[in-house]
């Protein structure tokens, strides 16, 4: 055979075995499986029309971050006589962090959340995502007439990212530096103790109290940290009146 036969011959071999779906191998001679259809889109609703699903022949759905989904099971929260009826037909971002279920404050506008509260929003989200149906998408503040993310959705997905890193770093923070237990009374006042566990973490040493500030904040919280831990740190201040070696502090404020 000439050696462009061969060439040819060999690449049509090579071009049916990539033609060819791989799990055909496994198939009986006259089955055939049928190609995997794509998902659907997603639906996409108008504010009009969710407005209509408030419980009945309309059905009951409320959106949050301009996802919709279908609360018919939760009815007696959501429904005509639930105490979060007010969220049903709209998308209510806000409240689920404001806590304000008033005209006002059942609102998508959640720019004004910090990135820590935006955490707690997708907390949320990500309730409704495992314990109700989806429905689709909502045309608006979120999503555009064809379904893709807007720049708010965008610029909130920017601030979920920040407070998800804050929230590590908190997290790192709180493994080095525990918060110390706490108890106050009218007769004794205020005092503060650190032990092999309080703030949630279990560790080797027991530690002194001390103020941790938040940079350029004027606030503090009380947590632990080894004695040497603590001169190392410039947001880190002793309670006044205390020995700097005792674990245990009062407080008169």
């Amino acid at each position: 055979m000439p050696g462009g036969d061969v060439l040819f011959a060999v690449s049509s071999v090579l071009v049916a075995i990539l033609i060819i779906p791989s799990d055909w191998s496994s198939q009986r001679p006259g089955e055939w499986t049928p190609p995997r259809l794509l998902a659907p889109p997603p639906r996409l609703l108008t504010r009009g029309e969710l407005s209509r699903c408030r419980g009945g022949e309309g059905g009951l759905y409320l959106a949050i971050v301009g996802q919709v989904f279908d609360v018919q099971k939760g009815d007696r929260h959501y429904g005509v006589n639930g105490g979060y009826h007010g969220m049903a037909g709209k998308d209510a971002s806000l409240a689920f962090i404001s806590g304000d279920f008033t005209e006002s404050g059942l609102t998508d506008d959640v720019s004004t959340l910090s990135p820590s509260q935006v955490v707690a929003l997708y907390d949320w989200l990500t309730f409704y995502q495992k314990d109700y149906t989806p429905i689709g998408r909502l045309i608006g503040r979120f999503y555009t007439e064809k379904g893709q993310p807007t720049e708010a959705l965008m610029k909130l997905e920017e601030t979920l990212f920040e407070g998800q890193r804050l929230k590590s770093q908190l997290q790192a923070e709180s493994q080095e530096f525990p918060a110390c237990n706490s108890e106050w009374s009218p007769a004794v006042g205020g005092r503060v103790w650190c032990s092999t566990k309080s703030g949630g973490v279990e560790r080797p040493w027991v530690g002194v109290p001390r103020k941790l500030f938040s940079p350029g904040s004027s606030r503090s919280r009380c947590v632990c940290v080894e004695d040497h831990s603590s001169s190392r740190n410039p947001n880190m201040q002793e309670y006044q009146g205390c020995p700097p070696h005792s674990d245990s502090c009062t407080m008169d404020e």
